[in-house]
């Protein structure tokens, strides 16, 4: 076996084999979701529903109380965010790409200082202040609740946010051991570029849910 290929999955030798088939068939979705929302695409929630349910559940087995809660907002979000997209602003037209205003940047940021408050409180209920990526998790969930709050009102803004949040994610995910998880925050950050450069092109452009 390649020495490279020892290094990335040498840890899922210690999961269950229904672990690994779910944790992959999460990342698949996760990764369809994310080509949808590229796409501008109203498939990016049901898609992502199926992910982040898969990831609640894996997530909770694993013990990794701050990527749940993640997830379970993801989960919340896109339940949302199917809303806002598909609502007729017009008889002809649905909620259409705009750019985030000073009012939305500043609802983000009290949805992350919330979002610190929260993972904060559940970290020290369950004393999970046991290693730095405790810390990291909370960035990154701030930063990842801003997003997809952010994407679910169909805000341009929204990648900039995911995207820093999946460069922490890409190192953070393959220390805890997620190689796949973390592949797809790779993936996920040329995701990021290409959809804030697609969604600007799209503001002055007639917009379509596919």
């Amino acid at each position: 076996m390649s020495p490279i290929f020892e290094y990335l999955f040498e840890q899922y030798s210690a999961y269950q084999t229904d672990q690994i088939i779910l944790e992959a068939i999460a990342v698949s979705f996760g990764l369809a979701s994310a080509l949808f929302s590229w796409r501008n695409s109203v498939w990016v929630y049901p898609t992502g529903i199926i992910s982040t349910s898969i990831f609640v559940y894996l997530l909770w087995q694993w013990g990794l109380l701050g990527d749940l809660i993640i997830q379970g907002y993801y989960f919340i979000m896109s339940i949302y965010g199917w809303y806002i997209w598909t609502r007729k602003v017009s008889p002809d037209k649905n909620t259409p790409i705009t750019l985030a205003t000073a009012n939305d940047h500043k609802t983000a940021l009290l949805i992350s200082a919330a979002s610190l408050i929260g993972v904060f409180l559940v970290y020290t209920l369950f004393d999970k202040w046991n290693s730095w990526t405790a810390y990291v998790d909370t960035l990154t969930t701030a930063l990842f609740f801003a997003g997809m709050w952010m994407l679910a009102k169909r805000k341009a803004a929204n990648w900039l946010y995911l995207l820093a949040g999946n460069i922490i994610s890409v190192p953070l995910y393959f220390y805890k051991g997620y190689t796949l998880s973390s592949l797809l925050y790779l993936i996920f950050i040329v995701i990021s570029i290409l959809g804030y450069r697609t969604w600007m092109k799209h503001l002055n452009s007639d917009q379509v849910i596919a």
